[in-house]
């Protein structure tokens, strides 16, 4: 499960996709659901960027405190809010690490999963619009979550979905077939994914400082 993110610039990465930007990214190193972040998105067949918040919200949910922030790909045909956000609201976020602990002796110890040459990874997401009668409406959104890796498998069971660069267009196209969005769904390549031990100041998402998301030991990677 992602219940924590480290997002630095990633804009200024070469492989990040091109996009419009209609909100500044927000950056962070220890960011916890329940507050807004930056997904891209396509509108009038243009990928923008976007503030929504991290907890799936459509209107009609009335107990805002029960916004999911994550959704199984397993189970995504059950629920109407899951389902109807894959086929028409899809969305990207763009994170340079997601934090996972490790049970052990001394407590759970946090470690950083990013791609092994530290490039940003692209989460799968959907998005949906709240509009309450009064008030200001509000953009939110969800992250896909498949099993991990066997490298990831000892510090988390699921991990989201990981969209290759050159699928962004085809995974926030509307225009993108029901089984070719299925077939973007699923855990990423062994090879693809490492994960480093960081500061337990990560456990309190009140810790902000970039030094969090700083290796404290070598990263793990698969290896043959």
């Amino acid at each position: 499960m992602a219940g924590r993110l480290h997002v630095d610039d990633w804009t200024r990465h070469p492989a990040s996709p091109a996009f419009r930007g209609i909100d500044p990214p927000i950056l962070g190193p220890n960011l916890a659901p329940r507050r807004w972040l930056s997904i891209l998105r396509h509108e009038a067949g243009v990928t923008v960027l976007r503030d929504a918040f991290w907890g799936l919200t459509p209107t009609w949910l009335k107990v805002l405190d029960q916004a999911p922030h994550c959704a199984r790909a397993e189970s995504l045909d059950e629920r109407p809010m899951f389902r109807e956000a894959l086929a028409e609201r899809r969305c990207l976020l763009p994170v340079t690490g997601i934090y996972v602990w490790q049970n052990g002796l001394r407590g759970k110890q946090p470690f950083l999963v990013t791609h092994t040459d530290r490039s940003p990874l692209l989460l799968a997401g959907i998005w949906s619009r709240y509009a309450p009668d009064t008030g200001t409406t509000r953009d939110s959104f969800a992250l896909i979550t498949v099993p991990t890796t066997e490298v990831i498998a000892p510090m988390s069971d699921r991990l989201p979905t990981v969209i290759a660069p050159d699928e962004t267009d085809a995974w926030l196209s509307p225009d993108t077939s029901p089984a070719s969005v299925r077939g973007l769904i699923g855990p990423a390549d062994r090879e693809l994914l490492g994960a480093f031990p960081v500061s337990k100041q990560v456990n309190d998402p009140a810790h902000q400082e970039w030094a969090c998301g700083y290796p404290i030991g070598p990263m793990r990677v698969w290896t043959t």
